[in-house]
């Protein structure tokens, strides 16, 4: 048998195909829903300050109501505004970095902030020492792929750069978690 092949026993005799008319369209998926999400979805994927009509297209609403969110996003400091004409609006990315931080915080405890630290530390020390870099944007892949697949040293370069960002992410959560009954400082990020 062909790996490509279906074993006749892969489905039973009496039940019929699934009816792919009765699934929801992808279209439908990301313009269902309330506009508020469909908004706050758009602005998550914004890297560059973009038109408030441009937003509402993506949203699937009407511009006037985007421009009233996206004030709401701005004043919560989730977003930047660009004044001028016309008004253009940006992700703040501190801002996520913060909730990120924060969730955290309320997820685990200072000790397993910390347990999680150090094995995210000892982790990249593992990629310092393989590769002989201090960081993987030091590494060629081109020198790499010499001593490994490609696909296996882009695979550890990747996950020794999401290594690098989770643990800038723990250490400041480390750094501002407040002891019990105290406020924290402000976030370092």
């Amino acid at each position: 048998m062909e790996i490509t092949e279906i074993p006749d026993d892969a489905y039973a005799g009496d039940e019929s195909p699934p009816d792919l008319d009765e699934l929801e369209s992808p279209d439908a998926l990301f313009t269902g829903g309330p506009i508020r999400e469909r908004l706050l979805n758009v602005v998550v994927a914004l890297r560059t300050p973009t038109k408030v009509s441009d937003i509402a297209d993506q949203a699937d609403c009407d511009p006037e109501t985007a421009r009233d969110y996206l004030e709401w996003f701005d004043d919560m400091g989730m977003v930047h505004r660009h004044d001028g004409r016309p008004v253009r609006y940006e992700r703040n990315d501190a801002y996520f970095q913060w909730r990120r931080i924060n969730r955290i915080r309320e997820q685990y405890s200072e000790q397993e902030i910390v347990e999680a630290l150090a094995d995210a530390l000892d982790q990249i020390d593992d990629y310092r020492d393989q590769f002989d870099a201090d960081e993987p944007n030091d590494v060629s892949l081109v020198k790499a792929s010499q001593e490994m697949p490609t696909e296996d040293a882009w695979e550890a370069l990747s996950e020794w750069k999401t290594l690098e960002a989770r643990a800038d992410l723990l250490d400041a959560a480390r750094r501002d978690h407040p002891p019990a009954g105290r406020t924290p400082g402000s976030v370092d990020a």
